[in-house]
C-alpha cells in the first residue's frame, strides 16, 4: 500500500456537515466524472474512494447507484468499481455547472475541497523516499486555476505547470506537505510523516556535523604540516634563532604536537610551563614564523 493510498483510506473515513460532504462530493464528480450516453460515471480504482463517494452520493441526493466491479490483469492486477447514475442527472449536472459560482468563504469548506481533489486526483511522496514532493493532476484549466488559489490562501507556495493531458499543482516544501496532511485529516498519517521527517533532518544535521568536523580537522593537520616544514627550513638555514623567545617556545611545541589544534596548544603550553597564553596568542607567534620564513624564502 503507497503511502497516498492510506492518507485516503484515512481521510474518507472521516465523517463531515452536509454543506462539507457536498462541496467535497461536488469537487471530486467535477474533476473525475464521465458523461456517457446521459449516465454519469465513475472509474474508482481505490475501494475506500469508491465507498465514500457512493455514500456521498446517496447522502446528498438519495438516489440509486449502480455498482460494477471490473477486475484487470494486463500488466498487473487491478481491481476497477465504477459507479453508475442515472437519477437526478440533471440536479447534479447544474450543481456541478455551478460550483465555480460558489464563495468557499470558510476554512471548512476550503478543507472539504481540498480533500475532495486530494482523493480524486493528489499524491504524496512516502518520506521514506526522501523526496518530498505532493501533487494533484487536473485536466481542466479552470479548476487547477481554482485549487490554486485555494491553496495560496492557506499560504502554500504551490505552483501549476502544464502537463500533456493537463496540469500539476505541487508542493515541494516537507513542512507545507505536512500541513495539506494535516488540512485533509490524516492524522496518523502526519504522525508517520513527521516521524520519518524529524529522523531525516537528524540524519542529515549529524552527517553535517560530522562532515564539518573532518573538514576542520583536515584544515588543522594542513596547516601544521605547512607550519612543520617553515620551521625545519628555518632551522636548516641557521634563521631559527632570529625568531623572539616566546615563539621558539610556540614552534616548539608544534613540532612536538604536530596534529593539535591553536586552542589545544595554548592549553598544553599554559599547563606545562605555567606561562598563560591564549589562541590568539598562539595566532600571533605563527605569524612570526610566516613572515620571517617569505622574507628568507
Amino acid at each position: 500500500m503507497t503511502f497516498t493510498t492510506t492518507i485516503k483510506d484515512e481521510i474518507t473515513k472521516i465523517e463531515t456537515s452536509k454543506v462539507e460532504s457536498l462541496t467535497e462530493l461536488l469537487i471530486y464528480l467535477k474533476i473525475n466524472g464521465t458523461w456517457n450516453n446521459n449516465q454519469f460515471q465513475l472509474f474508482i480504482e481505490n475501494a475506500s474512494v469508491a465507498r465514500r463517494i457512493f455514500k456521498l452520493l446517496k447522502k446528498n441526493y438519495s438516489i440509486n447507484i449502480q455498482l460494477t466491479i471490473r477486475r484487470q490483469k494486463k500488466f498487473r492486477k487491478k481491481v476497477i468499481y465504477i459507479l453508475s447514475i442515472n437519477e437526478k442527472i440533471e440536479d447534479i449536472y447544474i450543481d456541478i455547472g455551478s460550483f465555480n459560482k460558489l464563495t468557499l468563504e470558510s476554512c471548512e469548506e476550503k478543507y472539504a475541497l481540498l480533500k475532495g481533489v486530494f482523493v480524486a486526483c493528489g499524491s504524496i511522496n512516502d518520506p521514506k523516499s526522501g523526496i518530498y514532493h505532493a501533487e494533484f493532476l487536473i485536466k481542466n484549466y479552470k479548476d487547477t486555476v481554482l485549487v490554486n488559489k485555494i491553496l495560496q490562501s492557506f499560504g502554500f507556495n504551490s505552483k501549476y505547470i502544464k502537463r500533456e493531458k493537463g496540469y500539476m499543482i505541487y508542493l515541494k516544501s516537507a513542512e507545507e506537505i505536512s500541513d495539506l496532511i494535516k488540512i485533509l485529516g490524516g492524522m496518523n498519517a502526519l504522525f508517520y510523516f513527521e516521524d520519518i521527517r524529524i529522523y531525516r533532518d537528524h540524519k542529515n544535521m549529524v552527517n553535517r556535523l560530522n562532515n564539518m568536523e573532518q573538514a576542520n580537522t583536515d584544515k588543522i593537520i594542513s596547516t601544521a604540516q605547512d607550519q612543520i616544514k617553515k620551521i625545519n627550513h628555518l632551522k636548516e638555514k641557521g634563521l631559527f634563532d632570529l625568531l623572539e623567545v616566546k615563539t621558539k617556545l610556540v614552534l616548539e611545541y608544534r613540532l612536538k604536537y604536530p596534529d593539535s589544534s591553536y586552542q589545544e596548544l595554548a592549553d598544553i603550553i599554559s599547563l606545562e610551563t605555567d606561562t598563560k597564553i591564549s589562541k590568539s596568542g598562539i595566532n600571533h607567534h605563527f605569524r612570526n614564523l610566516n613572515e620571517l620564513f617569505q622574507k628568507h624564502e
